[in-house]
């Protein structure tokens, strides 16, 4: 399930950073951004 969540974690922040720099989608790009950082955080934290 870690590698589940590193996967998904690293897909936001692709499409978050397309996004950025492609076009302006308002805060809905701000917010998978977010997401992507806290699923890194509890990654790290649980130690794998």
């Amino acid at each position: 399930m870690s590698n589940l969540l590193y996967l998904i974690a690293l897909i936001l922040v692709i499409f978050w950073a397309i996004g950025f720099f492609a076009y302006s989608a308002g805060g809905i790009i701000h917010i998978l951004l977010v997401i992507a950082i806290v699923s890194i955080l509890f990654r790290v934290i649980r130690g794998r």
